[in-house]
């Protein structure tokens, strides 16, 4: 939402017991913004400590996933609850290389774990979960690239065991081929500088959807 000039200027001349009352109040509606101000105010600890246990987080609740899922169709909708797990770490710490490193451990752990369902599901079942794991895996690539280069060697080996789990599971492999990812681009080395772009044509002919 954009504010006006005369809104803003308007707000700030509130007297400073105004402006309290109304912090308050937005503070109570927006939990997201008190979990922001938390971890700026009064947190003892740091990004590093918040993704370290994000880490334990993930790899404890990624095996529990796969293993209690019924199908990969059901794996798809429960991993969505991981997912914003990690985006709830992210929208509170910013963490920009977390958004990328956690991502990455929950898919490898996933399909790691998922072996049995892959092997009694069909391709129509299968479909929806490849997607996703197709279209969060182009996320991660678009997000490395727009990293300082010095970083790139952090994704290595993460990326590299992706590319391995992905060719291993020939109903994932093939949607990664249909919807356009190159295995090749699972080395951060080889990652298109015109990734998002790449992405972005993609979408717009009606793919990673």
């Amino acid at each position: 939402m954009k504010f006006s000039p005369e809104f803003k200027e308007a707000v700030l001349q509130l007297s400073e017991k105004e402006k309290d009352k109304l912090l308050i109040r937005l503070l109570k509606k927006d939990h997201n913004l008190v979990n922001r101000l938390y971890f700026e105010l009064l947190d003892d600890k740091n990004v590093d400590d918040h993704r370290a246990i994000m880490e334990e987080h993930v790899l404890t609740r990624a095996k529990e996933i796969a293993s209690y899922a019924k199908s990969l169709n059901h794996l798809k909708v429960i991993i969505r609850f991981l997912s914003g797990d990690i985006a709830e770490h992210v929208r509170v710490t910013k963490d920009k290389f977390g958004e990328v490193s956690l991502n990455l451990l929950m898919l490898n752990t996933v399909l790691k774990s998922s072996d049995p369902l892959f092997q009694k599901t069909n391709r129509n079942h299968a479909s929806k979960f490849c997607l996703y794991v197709v279209t969060r895996t182009f996320r991660c690539l678009v997000l490395i690239k727009s990293m300082h280069e010095d970083l790139l060697l952090e994704f290595e080996e993460p990326l590299e065991e992706l590319a391995d789990l992905i060719s291993e599971k020939p109903l994932l492999m093939q949607t990664a081929i249909n919807h356009g990812l190159d295995m090749n681009w699972l080395n951060a080395e080889n990652i298109p500088d015109d990734i998002a772009q790449i992405q972005k044509q993609i979408k717009a002919q009606g793919f990673l959807r």
